[in-house]
């Protein structure tokens, strides 16, 4: 099995969380986002942060580390980059739009959520490409 660098594993997740605070922000997506999701302000403020955020970072942390593993050593930054975008967009996103497709979800928030995913996978391979 392949190794994994856990710190750049760790700056992946770092990213992730960065990449999302700044995509669901309120005057980027954030607005569109919780229309779309059906989510009041009183709904979002009423959650348990802690579990939401940290159950997010934990789940980028093992996302970017089975990237990791399917990347393998010394993949180079531009074939990892373009494996991350590749797997954001026809992994992650396409599967969100087959769900989204039997939800009768909006296209509206399948490309919000979808592109983020993809930027976030495209992430994941420039931290792992730039780190072997």
């Amino acid at each position: 099995m392949p190794e994994v660098n856990l710190l750049a594993v760790l700056l992946c997740g770092i990213g992730s969380m960065a990449l999302g605070a700044l995509w669901y922000a309120p005057p980027v997506f954030g607005r569109a986002w919780q229309r779309h999701a059906g989510l009041t302000d009183e709904a979002l403020a009423g959650g348990n942060m802690a579990a939401i955020y940290g159950g997010a970072f934990l789940l980028s942390l093992a996302a970017a580390y089975v990237f990791g593993l399917f990347l393998g050593p010394d993949m180079g930054v531009g074939p990892s980059v373009a494996a991350g975008a590749a797997a954001g967009i026809f992994w992650v996103a396409a599967a969100f739009g087959i769900n989204y497709l039997f939800e009768r979800r909006p296209l509206a928030m399948w490309l919000i959520n979808g592109g983020y995913h993809a930027l976030q996978f495209t992430l994941f391979g420039l931290i792992l490409g730039l780190m072997p």
